[in-house]
């Protein structure tokens, strides 16, 4: 099987987790779902606003390795 949990890999399911499961930043990320580019808008303002680069678990906002396709449609799905 490949992948992590449904997702391209670790940090692509590991940003998605922590984007849908940390109530406060639930609420931040449903407001992106009319952008073009959700995913990558959140997290500039993340940075930006809060400070906020990298999950919990040290999975940065900015990885090279994450599926930012797939990060938009959750967020739009959200």
């Amino acid at each position: 099987m490949e992948g992590y949990n449904g997702w391209k890999n670790y940090e692509t399911w590991n940003v998605a987790l922590w984007l849908q499961n940390d109530y406060p930043l639930y609420c931040i990320t449903r407001g992106y779902k009319g952008y073009a580019s959700p995913f990558l808008s959140l997290r500039h303002e993340l940075a930006v606003s809060l400070g906020y680069a990298q999950t919990k678990d040290g999975v940065s906002l900015w990885d090279m390795s994450l599926d930012v396709t797939a990060l938009d449609s959750m967020i739009q799905e959200a």
